[in-house]
């Protein structure tokens, strides 16, 4: 399946980057997916991110260097991307739990990562329902952005909603919010925004609505494209299952859009639905 051979791509690409700068431009093309999306399909199919992974390679390379040449300790550093010895060398103890210059002594045990490879895994038979939504016309929202530690979106953006309740910005979108919907890209929206690079650990997810109201003082604005989406019920489920499931198996790729979590009135059915832009 293409997905592997470009996922494989991309763990080559930076087993030969190394010691360089790594674009998350770059990689993205070579995984022949966006700059949106790559570091949470990254997260999703190997189970480590994008930057955690990127890191302890770098580590586990710069102790064979220190076990098995001459070069300085500040060389290694700078060779695999640290700006001082002193930055090297806590990130050193921290994954090999020595300082580096014990890494010299061939009795030392060192840990290594080795290189991922990506194969294909057969799970359960469970069917995931979603439809295809088009939106012809570009979409403004109005609210808020909220930065979000990667690793703990799952706990946080709840906790961001929960906010909202308590000091009063939900309602306040509600009642932004339009009472005859243009489409069906209605109720509270929840937009996952992009990694800026490969090394930042958090994004922006912006809460807002759908108005055609002047955007209040100190909010912000965000415009959505005309874009076709892959549409899920059940938010959380949607999210676990998204790029290790579904995508590796419905002949399309992602666009460079952000995904959209949307959630409706209490009378709605389903409750809530995962909006994931799409390029067939």
């Amino acid at each position: 399946m293409d997905w592997i051979k470009y996922t494989n791509d991309a763990l080559d690409y930076i087993e030969d980057h190394l010691q360089e700068e790594i674009s998350l431009t770059a990689l993205a093309q070579v995984a022949c997916s966006s700059s949106y999306h790559f570091p949470a399909m990254f997260s999703a199919i190997t189970g480590i991110s994008l930057a955690e992974y990127i890191r302890r390679r770098r580590l586990s390379q710069a102790a064979l260097d220190l076990r098995n040449s001459d070069l300085r300790i500040v060389d290694v550093a700078v060779k695999y991307g640290y700006s001082s010895a002193d930055a090297f060398s806590r990130a050193f103890q921290k994954l090999h739990g020595i300082a580096p210059s014990a890494a010299r002594q061939n009795s030392t045990a060192l840990k290594m990562f080795p290189k991922l490879t990506v194969q294909i895994v057969l799970k359960g038979a469970t069917q995931m329902e979603y439809r295809i939504e088009k939106l012809d016309f570009a979409s403004t929202l109005t609210g808020l952005g909220q930065e979000v530690v990667t690793r703990q979106a799952f706990r946080s953006i709840p906790g961001l909603w929960r906010e909202a309740r308590l000091n009063g910005f939900r309602q306040e979108l509600i009642n932004l919010s339009w009472k005859k919907p243009k489409c069906k890209l209605e109720g509270l929206l929840g937009v996952v925004g992009a990694q800026a690079t490969i090394t930042d650990e958090r994004f922006t997810y912006f809460m807002g609505v759908r108005s055609e109201d002047p955007c209040p003082a100190g909010w912000q604005t965000l415009v959505l494209p005309p874009a076709t989406w892959a549409v899920f019920p059940n938010v959380v489920q949607a999210w676990k299952r998204l790029y290790s499931e579904w995508l590796p198996n419905s002949g399309v790729r992602l666009a460079d859009l952000p995904i959209i979590e949307c959630y409706y009135r209490p009378d709605h059915t389903p409750k809530h639905e995962l909006w994931v832009p799409i390029v067939q």
